[in-house]
């Protein structure tokens, strides 16, 4: 007896109880991965799990549009420079526009930087202090040696076909990060050579295309994502009373109808246009940023200053939690005539912007999750075109990664002795493609979208993960 009542035993003891319930925390989990599930079919931009643990979370590609020479950057050849002047010592494959001459020794110098004594020319001494966190690959190939055809097969696996985008088809794997921005993002990206076609969605479902800020004839200043200015003459509950009407007529639209991918987007496209009112203005608004950030990145300088700001909004964006991010300088690279002055002027236009967004990165501790991705739609030919150019070369030149799980101060691959053929530890682009993909924790062999009656991928039937690129 206490306090004038029977005290009665417990009818389970602690342990007992959890013995009897331990199937109801299953259940308890399995609800809330239904529920999951569920919330991710209403967003289709919802953060999903990756297939695997992840060494990267997001991508930023910084696309040099025209085809960089890999013999003038980051492929040094000192049997170039011997042999300058004299014929190429094995047969040229079909050129693309017009006969190439002789072997052209490369206009600039080069050095080794860092501990890894990695080679790069004279026209990057800026980013050449960031080679310990550069993975430089010297053996990529493609399969295309036009422009259109080269820059598709970069960006979507297919040089012939319609196909998703690279940044498309990670969206679709793991959704976003940030459900009030857009989870891909293109900066002046090209009006040319693919177009749309360069950051589309496909046969994906529409809510996966890249959002383009502005084009390449549009200055990075100047630029906005789209459609997200709120009139003062439509207050904000307003709107939402105008786009729960919409909503309702296009869900009413979906029950008589059936599944209708283009529909569901579209709504999905409204809401996320509307969230972003919010958000994106002061996002896109780099006064807050301070001197020293600025002039990091080269923004002070007329020279710089628009690629410089299209990075800077890449690390932005990447704080915010964007998925893919890419930075367009465009078109520029194709230097069939007049190498020395084109390639030097492009490579001051971006030298220092991309160092200060490495450095930015590393700075804020944003590198080891971001992978950032560097290069063109193919090479150059060692060989001349005219007095001082070279033609387009797919088949072998460089493309660098940093940071995301990547081994830094590797240079992996090589080239022929000329730097014409890749020709050890060969990287087709579609390697390159299921490297990323890896890296970000996603299987390519099981990131598949069934259209047509046919699963198709980023990597079609090919593509194999580079290991050893890996930290």
């Amino acid at each position: 007896m206490r306090n004038g009542c029977c005290r009665r035993e417990p009818v389970f003891s602690r342990r007992q109880m959890l013995q009897v319930s331990s199937a109801g925390f299953g259940t308890l989990a399995l609800a809330d991965l239904v529920g999951r599930e569920t919330r991710g079919a209403a967003n289709p931009l919802q953060e999903r799990m990756a297939h695997f643990a992840s060494r990267a979370k997001r991508v930023i590609f910084l696309f040099m549009h025209g085809g960089p020479s890999q013999v003038d950057t980051f492929d040094y050849k000192p049997l170039l420079e011997r042999d300058h002047g004299k014929p190429l010592p094995f047969s040229k494959p079909r050129v693309f526009s017009s006969a190439t001459g002789t072997l052209l020794k490369s206009p600039w110098k080069f050095r080794q930087y860092g501990a890894s004594g990695t080679w790069v020319s004279d026209l990057f001494p800026n980013v050449a202090q960031h080679v310990d966190d550069l993975c430089v690959i010297n053996s990529m190939h493609g399969s295309n040696s036009r422009h259109g055809g080269a820059l598709l097969e970069l960006h979507t696996g297919s040089d012939t076909f319609v196909r998703p985008s690279m940044g498309s088809w990670i969206l679709y794997g793991l959704g976003t990060e940030n459900q009030d921005l857009p989870g891909y993002i293109t900066i002046c990206p090209t009006l040319t050579h693919g177009g749309v076609n360069a950051y589309n969605a496909a046969f994906l479902p529409a809510v996966y295309q890249g959002t383009p800020l502005g084009n390449a004839s549009i200055s990075a200043d100047r630029v906005q994502i789209p459609f997200i200015e709120n009139a003062e003459s439509t207050p904000r509950d307003l709107q939402r009373l105008e786009l729960d009407l919409v909503r309702a007529m296009n869900q009413r639209r979906l029950r008589e109808t059936g599944p209708d991918k283009s529909l569901e987007a579209r709504i999905s496209s409204f809401e996320l246009a509307f969230r972003m009112q919010s958000a994106a203005p002061q996002l896109q608004d780099i006064s807050s940023e301070s001197e020293a950030t600025l002039k990091l990145y080269g923004v002070d300088s007329e020279r710089t200053r628009n690629f410089g700001r299209q990075c800077l909004m890449a690390r932005r964006f990447v704080e915010q939690g964007v998925r893919f991010i890419q930075c367009t300088h465009s078109y520029k690279w194709d230097q069939h005539g007049g190498l020395r002055a084109g390639h030097e002027q492009n490579a001051s236009e971006v030298d220092k912007p991309i160092a200060g967004l490495l450095t930015d990165l590393k700075q804020r501790g944003l590198l080891e999750e971001t992978l950032v991705l560097w290069g063109g739609e193919f090479g150059r030919t060692p060989v001349a075109q005219g007095d001082d150019g070279r033609d387009h070369n797919p088949q072998g030149y460089t493309m660098w990664l940093a940071g995301g799980g990547v081994r830094g101060g590797l240079t992996y691959g090589q080239t022929d002795d000329y730097g014409y053929f890749a020709a050890v530890d060969k990287v087709h682009l579609h390697d390159l493609h299921a490297t990323i993909l890896h890296l970000l924790g996603l299987d390519h062999t099981r990131l598949t979208y069934r259209y047509a009656g046919r699963d198709f991928r980023l990597t079609d039937v090919y593509g194999e993960v580079v290991h050893d690129l890996f930290a």
